[in-house]
């Protein structure tokens, strides 16, 4: 049996993928903080016993991921033990024939733990918290034009979102959906006409033309919906913990 040597903490969320009478739950970690490569090569240092200051050991690794990068941009894939990376196109294409289109397909790339991973992972204990809370939350977006999960968006097109409590309620000038990057400066919001299906688990609307490139878009939700008869006093805020991209 392997020792264990890490706590993961998670929480139970009912599973709206059955029906939804069932008592059924899903549990998802309690994520720490990500953590930046500097922050890495610290505890490399502190728990880890590498032998190198910090900034050679971020300067060695940059140079490390940036080949990575540089190799999966060629075709290749990647396979350090810890985990393999490897190019895929996203879409389909219309004949033998047909070829790349930006605006049809998309580029990503794909990564699956390895037996270095899957090893430490055995070591891991899994702590339950219980149900999580029940306040309003994001889980999860798709872009309908590429199928892109919680990664790229496409101006113009139909976005699905999935979450608990989100729907758009009230009557709060504020209320609504909205796409946000600090590097672009722009805070684009969805017009009321444009928010196709609004309900308490999921939205189905479109993203707004005008979003210009940029990686860091977050999506935010604000509104007074509640389970209650009434809506909220006061607008609530709901913001999804993962950057979104526009090319």
């Amino acid at each position: 049996m392997e020792i264990v040597r890490h706590t993961i903490k998670a929480r139970l969320y009912r599973n709206h993928l059955t029906t939804e009478d069932l008592d059924d739950y899903t549990a998802r970690v309690s994520s720490e903080r990500a953590l930046s490569l500097e922050e890495i090569c610290r505890s490399a240092r502190d728990r880890g016993g590498a032998d190198m200051p910090v900034e050679a050991l971020k300067y060695a690794a940059g140079v490390v991921l940036n080949e990575m990068t540089f190799l999966l941009g060629d075709g290749y894939a990647i396979d350090t033990g810890h985990f393999r990376a490897s190019p895929r196109v996203r879409g389909v294409f219309s004949s033998p024939g047909d070829r790349f289109d930006p605006g049809r397909h998309s580029l990503l790339v794909e990564f699956h733990q390895g037996p270095i991973l899957r090893r430490e992972l055995r070591r891991a204990r899994v702590e339950v918290l219980g149900p999580a809370d029940v306040e309003p939350r994001v889980d999860r977006v798709v872009d309908v034009r590429t199928s892109s999960v919680n990664e790229v968006i496409t101006p113009g097109r139909n976005l699905r979102v999935s979450g608990h409590k989100i729907k758009i309620a009230g009557e709060d000038p504020a209320n609504g959906v909205y796409f946000h990057s600090d590097s672009a400066g722009a805070s684009v919001p969805v017009p009321g006409e444009d928010i196709i299906f609004n309900y308490p688990s999921r939205l189905l609307l479109v993203i707004p033309s005008s979003l210009p490139p940029a990686t860091d878009y977050r999506l935010k939700i604000i509104s007074q919906y509640t389970t209650g008869r009434k809506p909220l006093n006061e607008p609530r805020e709901v913001i999804f913990d993962r950057p979104l991209t526009v090319k």
